[in-house]
């Protein structure tokens, strides 16, 4: 017997003597109708939300839901089945399932680092979620999903990035100028303090150049700052360090003589002092200092020739003209005759270049009162001024003698018998000021 049969006879079994259905509703009967059972109401209609329901009745009733109807239900697109897809009209009045369409829902979606997303709906059917990103960051990948009737997400993975430099601001170095007597300036400055656009982090600051606080040349010097976030985006800031040195124009070595500046020699604060070979005497400053102003203080300074004064009326005032300019080796003898005396200038004669070096004036005096006869070189003294000089210096006019003054006037050496050019230079070289004198002449080349 088949399925259909057994439900037939099980429903007649139940209604006999009972009721009789008229196709709008249940009314009482009585043994002597002719009730018939079929297309009678069992089941409640079923009706599905978000979904579509095929029935099939055993013999093709008007009513989808009588005894041993069969009915498949199947979702809207984006609803998915939730009990069960077929259910059958039993003889308990109940349908064989529960059922129901239930919209789609996606698994949650992953935070991206450093960023988020906002949904229309949660995560729901149809859902649009828009990613984005904190500030400084940028997004890569999909800038939105759609939760499919899938069950997955449309697009792939975003992620948020830190692609952005940090931001840097380098000092603004105005122009430094050097301070008196100096050929560099200290520059100081604050340390820039770069900014990360993302979270704020930076890992290293790195100064190509010179440190703060340095002491920088003349000239134009170019320095950098790097900073880098830790996403290894870097950021480069530049500037630059000027440092001007005020210059006078340089000045000339005067002619027979020499000159010594220390620092640049031109540059602001330099001191140049000047020094004139033997025979001649400093004209103008003996120094110069150079000014703010980029000016020289001071006078021009020339050597000229020494004007020696032998019409004086006293040694002293004699002697006085050689004051700090010249040394002087004074050479007595009794007459020209004297051996030793022609020995000692035929001597000194060979060796004038030497004395010149050393700034030395040799002071004849020959012969006795009142026949005696002084000289500077070519220049006669008087006789009475050559006495003066004699008893001043106590120099005997019997003997030959000698005396070696230095530029301050002192007796620095006597002797009394003729010696070589050599020994004189030997003892003037040992003579404190000599010293500098000779490093000041080997530094502008001169000598013998």
């Amino acid at each position: 017997m088949d399925t259909w049969m057994c439900v037939y006879m099980i429903v007649g079994l139940q209604l006999s003597g009972s009721f009789a259905y008229d196709g709008s509703g249940y009314w009482p009967y009585t043994d002597d109708e002719d009730v018939r059972h079929t297309g009678v109401p069992w089941c409640a209609p079923v009706k599905v939300k978000h979904g579509h329901v095929s029935c099939q009745t055993p013999r093709g009733e008007r009513y989808k839901n009588v005894l041993g109807t069969r009915c498949k239900i199947r979702c809207k697109t984006g609803y998915e089945m939730h009990g069960s897809s077929e259910i059958l009209c039993m003889a308990s009045k109940q349908w064989s399932g529960n059922y129901a369409c239930r919209e789609v829902r996606c698994p949650k979606l992953t935070m991206p680092s450093n960023g988020g997303f906002k949904c229309s709906d949660g995560s729901y059917f149809n859902s649009r979620c828009q990613f984005f990103c904190s500030p400084g960051y940028t997004l890569r990948g999909v800038h939105s999903a759609t939760c499919q009737s899938s069950r997955t997400w449309s697009g792939g993975n975003s992620v948020c990035l830190d692609v952005d430099p940090p931001v840097i601001k380098c000092p603004n170095i105005k122009e430094k100028t050097a301070e008196p007597g100096k050929l560099t300036a200290k520059v100081t400055w604050d340390t820039p303090e770069g900014k990360d656009t993302a979270d704020g982090i930076l890992t290293d600051v790195i100064l190509k150049g010179k440190p703060p606080g340095s002491h920088f040349p003349e000239g134009n010097h170019k320095l950098s700052y790097t900073v880098f976030d830790r996403a290894e985006n870097k950021a480069t800031c530049r500037f630059n360090v000027r440092v001007r040195v005020r210059r006078c124009t340089p000045l000339s070595v005067p002619d027979n003589g020499w000159m010594k500046c220390d620092s640049a020699g031109d540059n602001y604060g330099a001191t140049c002092e000047f020094r004139c070979l033997g025979g001649y005497e400093l004209k103008g400053s003996a120094a110069r200092v150079c000014q703010f102003n980029m000016e020289w203080s001071g006078l021009e300074t020339s050597c000229a020739p020494m004007n020696i004064n032998v019409g004086v009326r006293s040694a002293a005032a004699l002697l006085d003209q050689f004051y700090e300019k010249r040394r002087i080796l004074i050479i007595s003898a009794p007459s020209a005759a004297n051996h030793y005396y022609r020995f000692q200038m035929t001597n000194l004669q060979h060796a004038q270049c030497g004395l010149d070096l050393r700034h030395v004036t040799v002071i004849e005096l020959v012969g006795v009162y009142p026949a005696q006869i002084g000289r500077i070189r070519h220049r006669l003294i008087l006789p009475g001024l050559s006495l003066q000089l004699r008893l001043l210096l106590q120099l005997s006019q019997n003997s030959f003698s000698m005396v070696l003054l230095d530029k301050q006037g002192v007796d620095k050496q006597r002797y009394t018998f003729p010696i070589t050019a050599a020994e004189i230079f030997t003892t003037i070289d040992t003579f404190p000021l000599r010293t500098e004198e000779a490093i000041l002449q080997t530094e502008a080349g001169q000598s013998c």
